[in-house]
């Protein structure tokens, strides 16, 4: 993970003036009072997670770029190739509440072994906690396509309950899909219709997590 290399408030006057934005239309834009804009644009103090996001979207840049880390400014160009390498973001975490393939959330980079077709289409996740050893260890990375189903039987990442994001072998029947877990300590989830659940997309590579630059 890249370190801070400027401030928050720095990096917010600086997108401001590129994008020729005054705060007034800043304010209207994201909702966030004057007042607290213009506290975080004299850098009294710094917007919280949710006020990063808006400020982002509402200025169209990338959230990592904004909090001061050496990333490009430009919303969605992590998902290209940078330095001739096809990378993709690392995210810590995914939640239903943000736009995921965009969110505050990465914490790192990772590039595919080969180059592949269409490679705004896929993200990083890092995996947490111990369900799918022997396969995946806990801070191991998945390789994730992004796609709203998969073919049962396939691991596959899938939101439920607008929760954080778990990765899962996804075994599909007629009238709910079923979670497996590699660990046999964790007994098989099942998944009903009245439970909202949502797939984000299937797994296509796994490595450990020594992967950044």
């Amino acid at each position: 993970m890249e370190g801070l290399i400027d401030t928050f408030s720095n990096r917010l006057n600086t997108a401001m003036r590129i994008r020729n934005i005054k705060a007034t239309e800043l304010s209207e834009k994201t909702g966030i009072a004057k007042s607290s804009l213009s506290e975080y644009i004299n850098g009294k103090y710094e917007a919280k997670q949710d006020g990063v996001y808006l400020l982002a979207r509402a200025l169209n840049i990338n959230e990592a770029w904004l909090m001061g880390l050496d990333v490009p400014m430009e919303r969605g160009i992590d998902k290209t190739e940078i330095n001739d390498k096809q990378v993709f973001p690392l995210l810590g975490i995914v939640k239903a509440r943000y736009d995921y393939l965009a969110s505050e959330n990465i914490i790192g980079y990772v590039n595919l072994d080969k180059n592949v077709p269409n490679p705004e289409e896929y993200f990083a996740l890092k995996v947490t906690g111990d369900s799918m050893q022997p396969v995946l260890y806990d801070d191991d990375i998945v390789i994730v396509h992004s796609q709203n189903d998969i073919e049962s039987g396939q691991v596959g990442i899938i939101l439920i309950n607008g929760n954080e994001a778990t990765v899962k072998r996804i075994v599909k029947h007629d009238d709910y899909i079923e979670l497996i877990s590699f660990n046999s300590y964790y007994p098989p989830k099942k998944i009903t219709k009245d439970i909202e659940f949502k797939i984000i997309g299937k797994v296509v590579e796994a490595r450990i997590s020594k992967i950044f630059e």
